[in-house]
């Protein structure tokens, strides 16, 4: 299977949460191929340095689980670039009301679409959004109740 993690299943690997426990089970679980682009690369920067804003971490534990991330990222994972034409097809993504997608979020799943791999996720929202689209998808994390 090829699996393009979005930030919401990232941040836990690095950072200890809720969902850490699951998302260290799936990424141990031997997926063939894992696709982290270079935009959920910068979401995840974003993320920690939320974090050092927030007070939850420090500059130098951010730098640390940063370089621990780059280094997971060029070892066991492919790095994608975003196309115009993953824009494009989020914009048609995010017109679509009903979806409550927000721009980021309609532009992994345009991603994992070109790509041809599943959205391994822990946002529930996303999820529904890409059962919807036809993109396969894997949400991670406890059943609702």
């Amino acid at each position: 299977m090829i699996a393009y993690l979005d930030a919401s299943v990232l941040i836990p690997t690095l950072v200890e949460e809720t969902d850490s426990a699951d998302v260290d089970a799936y990424i141990l679980s031997g997926t063939e191929r894992w696709l982290i682009s270079e935009f959920a690369a910068a979401e995840v920067a974003s993320g920690l340095s939320r974090m050092v804003r927030m007070g939850r971490l420090d500059s130098a534990g951010a730098i640390r689980r940063l370089d621990d991330f780059e280094t997971w990222r060029a070892a066991d994972a492919v790095s994608v670039d975003f196309q115009p034409s993953d824009a494009r097809l989020a914009y048609t993504y995010v017109r679509r009301f009903e979806l409550a997608l927000r721009a980021p979020d309609a532009l992994h799943l345009a991603m994992a679409r070109r790509l041809g791999a599943t959205m391994v996720t822990l946002d529930r929202r996303m999820a529904r959004a890409a059962t919807e689209l036809g993109v396969a998808v894997d949400l991670l994390g406890p059943a609702p109740h």
